[in-house]
């Protein structure tokens, strides 16, 4: 088996660099003659500015530069863009997306909004001056309560619209819905919440703007989840000039999790700063301006039905969500609880008289936008603990229930609810496989030994499906250098997944060229003609296959050269160990003599181009496919103190196809933590009376640690997609998808309730068993 081929667990090529301290992030740059911009940020949840006054700030120590709303206005630059528009329900007024400069000028809608930007010659000085800036506010009522922001008597954040409502959007089907409550057996109803969380990548977010006067062009360098659509949102939306007169690079990515994605105000203001100035201009959050400004995720208010026949057979769903988008939207904000996550309603489960409803409502706090999985594990979450109640109502044990409703193997191609087709996919043998793997039979065992001891334990079930892929097409080039090396440029991006490993090993794997000899570039609107970046897992099955066809494209021009050298038909020529062959004979030539010839007008057969350069736009005629998984947790409880621990977990996911299991195993580990990390510990919070942020800092936002961690048994059930050439799917999200699903049914098995919101804390819990006696 060649050991840097597709399949193989290759270690990380890009760690050597990060751990020896070689990676190079956007903070890592300083460059010539850099200014740096520090941000007012309003300290009123909800407020009108009476008035604002920067004089003295301009005149602070070091202070190059202050810039308003008003001056953004003056200067003619945009207002930040809106990239989706959800249709609403019949009846209902259509999405409103309220206006969003990149500096507010006539009132502050939450905690953070920006308001003022100095450039000072040090970081210090720029925030130094802040503090002059004299601003006079009118506070408002505000609405940080998702439950209550569309209550008749609570505060109107924009008054045009008239109130807090966003959009209504529904999927329809409520007639078979209904029908289908109506000969039910059993219905099971359930209340739930999905916590706000924040994403909190490693690296804070940071931004160089520079003005390139020789070139009269803007260039951001910046962390993002790929350059393309930053620019084109920069350049269209905010700046209004074409393409080409704004460059966008992102070097090394700390974490991204779906919010590094987005166009961030930061990011005009630093090049808009430095167009002014004519000197570079960065600007670094800390870690509580971060959590303050970032988008967040989640933070749902659900009421949610299924109906059952008697046997346990789910019959119907309805559900019914409040979502908050926050007091301004996000480039997609109101789709990810909407059309998002409904991609996979119904999940892995034969049913198809589902009906639901989502508002999306404006609140007085941070938008709310993509993050790792979303809206799929809102869905997905909220099916796992209808079932729970199901089989509790029905008398069945929980693996069994599932059994009763999965979607077979002869049902695939499987039309869904929402009318997407699960292409492939074995889910009872998927969950027989995860049960095995997490012992589900010895759990009695385990418990008896656990309540020896004093303590609660509980086992879970949180079975999962994603709809991975986004925009239906991505592009990639493959260059030969002279030497016989390969330059891989694609139009995805990796901020931690492992790209410059996994896409080696699909182009050692075409080309047969060394795996060290395989150069990625990524992130740079210079070099990247064009692409959708990385998000919603689409990498492996969008950049992957564009590779793959790219590679695919430069070998076959590669034989023919060698073929016309040789002396032979293109068709009898082979490649391995490196080496051009002609089958059945010692007539072979090397990689680095092929692609030198390439270069060489004279050696190349007739007809034939120079250079061994080939670019691939690859298309599909689907937008997703459907990995998924069943996760197994155990828990056990402390009934003293209310301290609940994860002591097992088991996690068997489909994949497709696997490029290279570590990278995967890897992925699965991330998303198991952030999911647990929902389930135990994660919450941001706001004060209901003053709307203030009380977990800004990692002091009060409580962030999984390895020791709030067991050790993790994952495995694969490899069904391999036909929809695309390496039959891969999606894998970076399903673990924050299973995690919340299993923890939470495992603690309420703990605790012997029949449901429990998150995060789980000590003292949720120790106040529900005091409640219980």
């Amino acid at each position: 088996m060649d050991q840097f081929g597709i399949g193989q667990p290759v270690r990380r090529k890009e760690d050597v660099r990060f751990l020896t301290g070689r990676g190079r992030y956007t903070d890592d740059i300083e460059a010539p003659g850099q200014a740096h911009l520090a941000i007012l940020r309003s300290p009123h949840a909800h407020a009108r500015i009476v008035s604002l006054n920067v004089e003295a700030a301009r005149t602070a120590p070091g202070v190059l530069l202050v810039l308003t709303g008003h001056d953004a206005a003056a200067d003619g630059l945009g207002l930040c863009p809106v990239m989706v528009d959800i249709p609403a329900q019949p009846g209902t007024p259509p999405l409103y997306c309220p206006p969003k400069p990149i500096l507010q000028t006539d009132a502050v809608r939450f905690v953070g909004d920006a308001i003022v930007a100095v450039v000072a010659e040090t970081r210090s000085q720029a925030q130094d001056a802040l503090e002059l800036v004299e601003v006079e506010y009118d506070p408002l009522p505000s609405i940080t309560e998702t439950a209550r922001a569309l209550d008749p008597d609570a505060p109107v954040i924009w008054p045009e619209r008239g109130s807090n409502l966003c959009v209504q959007w529904t999927n329809g089907r409520a007639a078979e819905a209904d029908a289908a409550f109506a000969k039910a057996h059993t219905t099971v109803r359930i209340e739930l919440v999905q916590n706000r969380l924040v994403g909190n990548p490693m690296e804070p977010r940071v931004a160089i703007g520079a003005w390139n006067a020789a070139q009269e062009r803007y260039e951001l360098t910046s962390p993002t989840q790929g350059v393309i659509r930053v620019r084109e949102m920069l350049a269209k939306f905010i700046f209004k000039v074409p393409m080409e007169k704004l460059r966008v690079v992102s070097p090394d990515v700390g974490g991204g999790f779906g919010l590094r994605g987005k166009l961030f105000p930061e990011s005009a203001m630093v090049l808009w700063a430095a167009r002014k100035l004519g000197r570079p201009v960065k600007w670094r959050a800390d870690r509580s301006e971060t959590m303050a400004s970032d988008p967040h995720g989640r933070d749902h208010v659900t009421t949610a039905e299924m109906a059952f026949d008697a046997a346990g057979k789910a019959l119907g769903l309805r559900v019914r969500t409040i979502a908050a988008v926050g007091a301004y939207l996000m480039d997609f904000g109101p789709r990810i609880p909407t059309i998002a996550g409904a991609r996979i309603a119904g999940t892995v489960y034969d049913l198809q008289a589902v009906n639901m409803e989502v508002r999306c409502a404006f609140t007085n706090t941070v938008p709310t936008d993509a993050y790792r999985g979303a809206g799929r594990p809102e869905i997905a979450y909220t099916i796992e603990r209808l079932l729970d109640l199901g089989a509790a109502q029905l008398g069945l044990p929980k693996d069994e229930i599932r059994r009763r409703n999965y979607v077979r193997t002869d049902q695939i191609p499987y039309t869904n609810c929402v009318g997407n087709v699960l292409d492939s996919g074995d889910f009872a043998g998927t969950q027989a496989l995860a049960l095995k793997l997490a012992d589900w039979e010895g759990f009695a065992a385990r418990r008896a030994e656990a309540k020896a001891r004093g303590r609660l334990r509980g086992i879970g079930i949180g079975y999962f499906i994603e709809a991975s892929g986004g925009q239906p097409q991505e592009w990639a080039r493959v260059q030969m250098t002279p030497e016989g090396k390969a330059r891989l440029v694609v139009g995805t991006f990796s901020h931690g997944q492992g790209h410059e490993t996994a896409f080696a090993q699909i182009l050692h794997a075409r080309l047969g060229i060394p795996f060290e000899d395989i150069e990625l570039v990524q992130g740079d609107t210079d070099v990247v003609e064009q692409g959708f970046g990385t998000g919603g897992s689409r990498s492996s099955q969008m950049g992957g296959v564009a590779t793959a066809r790219a590679g695919e494209a430069v070998l076959a021009k590669a034989k023919r050269i060698a073929a016309h050298l040789l002396e032979a038909a293109a068709a009898d020529v082979e490649v391995e160990g490196g080496r051009f062959r002609v089958a059945g004979t010692d007539l072979s030539i090397s990689w680095p003599a092929v692609a030198a010839a390439a270069l060489d007008p004279a050696k190349l057969p007739e007809g034939e181009s120079a250079g061994l350069d080939e670019r691939v736009l690859y298309k599909r005629t689907t937008e997703c496919n459907f990995p998924n998984g069943c996760h197994v947790a155990e828990v056990e409880v402390d009934p003293e103190t209310g301290r609940m621990e994860v002591v097992r977990y088991a996690a068997v996911d489909d994949v497709g196809n696997v490029i290279n299991p570590m990278l995967v195993h890897g992925q699965s580990h991330g998303g198991i933590a952030q999911g647990i990390g929902q389930a135990l510990l994660e919450e941001a919070r706001y004060d209901p009376e003053s709307g203030q942020f009380v977990t800004a800092t990692f002091m009060d936002y409580a962030m999984p640690r390895a020791a709030d961690l067991p050790d993790f048994a994952v495995d694969f059930n490899i069904v391999p997609t036909p929809i695309n050439d390496l039959g891969v799917k999606g894998a970076g999200e399903g673990g924050a998808c299973g995690a919340p699903p299993a923890v939470v049914s495992a603690a309420c098995d703990a605790l012997g309730v029949a449901h429990l919101d998150m995060p789980l804390t000590p003292e949720r819990i120790w106040r529900t068993l005091a409640a219980a006696g």
